[in-house]
């Protein structure tokens, strides 16, 4: 990399911005599924670097392997949390993250509730070590969102959507609804997880309060519902808009927080299809469509 150490942990701070809006957009924007919990498997992520790492694992290795534990997890608590329906769902994700925060608080070997940090990255010098977490990083983002991408232009995509829509007309008309839930909450899984290893690996240090924190639930549903919910493109802006927002107001404290909410619920209210889905809607402009299209009787074209 040509830029200075800190650029380049800053444009790694903004990939993982980009993965997790993706990641909750499949969710909610393509399945339905309405996560405050995601940060179960951030934390998951991150934890299981340190993990893999203190047995003896390269950390880069130990890296991979963490996001493969995140996405395995996720099955068996897919099993659960799919049962529940709207708010329930919404809860019960938030109550896992909590019961695994609480399992990291009570190992002494990660560090209990005071923190733990990822020194065998200190073998590498710190410019090199920004560098390698950069473009595994870019790689991550890449690979997520283009899985994300083919998926939704699939049939399995076509059938998503029409369970978010309407999920009892979609299971009577054979479309196997769990399967299919089952499958966008694996990848999201997936996906947090690499965002929580990353989190580790551009920071270096972690403490269960913050990667297992609901802020990173309010950070996701904030570039969301700005970029646009149910859009590609959207989540991809509003994770630019936050970066820009976060880089600008760092010392904010809590009226940070207090901005970040009140700039969601004025979009919400003004631009309910957020900033890419009213581009969408007013200039017909679909850079990566994905989804079905809906055919209306005077022969106009409605994105789904």
């Amino acid at each position: 990399m040509v830029f200075e150490s800190d650029v380049v942990q800053k444009l790694t701070t903004l990939l993982i911005l980009v993965l997790l809006a993706a990641m909750w957009n499949a969710l909610a924007g393509y399945g339905g599924l309405l996560s405050v919990g995601q940060q179960a498997f951030i934390g998951i992520g991150a934890y299981g670097t340190v993990f893999f790492a203190d047995l003896g694992v390269a950390p880069y290795v130990a890296m991979l392997l963490a996001t493969l534990l995140a996405g395995a997890i996720a099955l068996p608590i897919s099993l659960f949390a799919l049962r529940l329906r709207a708010a329930q769902f919404a809860i019960g994700m938030w109550v896992i993250a909590e019961v695994i925060s609480l399992i990291v608080r009570l190992d002494q070997n990660l560090g209990a509730g005071t923190g733990i940090s990822l020194i065998q990255l200190n073998q590498y010098e710190p410019n090199f070590r920004q560098a390698y977490t950069f473009w595994l990083a870019l790689g991550f983002t890449v690979v997520f969102l283009a899985a994300l991408f083919f998926l939704l232009r699939s049939p399995l995509g076509a059938s998503l959507q029409a369970i978010r829509d309407d999920e009892d007309a979609a299971r009577s008309l054979g479309v196997r609804v769990a399967a299919r839930k089952r499958l966008l909450f694996v990848l999201a899984g997936f996906g947090c997880g690499a965002a929580g290893v990353l989190v580790v690996a551009n920071t270096l240090f972690i403490e269960p309060g913050s990667v297992f924190s609901v802020q990173w639930s309010a950070y996701m549903i904030f570039m969301v519902l700005v970029g646009g919910l149910g859009t590609f493109e959207g989540p991809i802006v509003g994770a630019i808009l936050l970066f820009a927002i976060q880089t600008t107001f760092t010392q904010g404290g809590p009226w940070y927080l207090v901005g970040l909410g009140a700039t969601a619920a004025l979009f919400a209210l003004a631009l309910p299809r957020g900033l890419w889905g009213t581009v969408e809607e007013r200039l017909g402009l679909r850079l990566l469509p994905v989804g079905y299209r809906v055919v209306e009787a005077k022969g106009e074209e409605r994105a789904a």
